[in-house]
């Protein structure tokens, strides 16, 4: 444990600090958490949610994955949109991508990393979507950036194509998906301009009605 001693120091000195700040702070936080919205980023250990958007702990629930994807097998990501949409009642889902994101840029060659390779091959496919738009970009770091703005473009129709989301249209509630996307050299987000309020922005073998069979 003598490796996690200044984790626990750093703790101690960050509890007692917000006790200081506002001695209710704890027994508030305590009570249920009722977050407007939820973070869907990368696992990039330099973009955390709440102090990029400037806000406390119970304020965003966040699921954050390598390059940000959203994947209609990965059960995690699922369940964690499905808990803040149907139980927390968010009203606004992010997905935030960020530019130099490494698991996107290593996307973009044919090296091989390990496991991780066969979760990357979802950006391959959209490289592919993209490829004249893509390949036309000599930069190598500028391509990159690119499709990084791309991925989150897609993850953002890939929330919305969920049953998850679509469910909550039809029941009336008034949920926004939006794409941003972070700049770690100047800590700024910028807003992608992609923004889907309902499913009649999707395109239409996307949109999914409930009770209707299979087949």
């Amino acid at each position: 444990m003598a490796e996690l001693t200044k984790l626990f120091k750093n703790n101690k000195t960050w509890a007692e600090g917000q006790i200081a700040k506002d001695p209710e702070y704890f027994s508030r936080l305590a009570t249920q958490q009722a977050p407007k919205y939820l973070w869907i980023g990368c696992s990039d250990s330099r973009v955390p949610a709440n102090q990029i958007l400037g806000l406390a702990p119970g304020e965003v629930f966040v699921h954050r994955n390598v390059a940000n994807l959203v994947v209609h097998t990965d059960i995690s990501c699922l369940s964690v949109m499905q808990f803040a949409v149907d139980v927390l009642k968010i009203e606004q889902i992010i997905v935030c991508g960020h530019y130099g994101c490494g698991g996107v840029h290593a996307a973009c060659g044919s090296k091989q990393f390990g496991l991780i390779d066969n979760w990357l091959r979802n950006i391959k496919d959209i490289y592919t979507r993209h490829r004249d738009e893509l390949d036309a970009i000599n930069d190598m770091t500028a391509r990159g950036d690119r499709l990084c703005e791309l991925n989150v473009i897609e993850q953002v129709k890939n929330v919305c194509h969920t049953t998850i989301v679509q469910n909550a249209w039809a029941a009336g509630r008034g949920l926004s998906v939006h794409g941003l996307i972070y700049s770690i050299r100047d800590g700024l987000l910028r807003d992608l301009a992609v923004r889907i309020n309902n499913a009649e922005q999707l395109e239409s073998i996307y949109r999914t009605r409930m009770g209707e069979p299979a087949g």
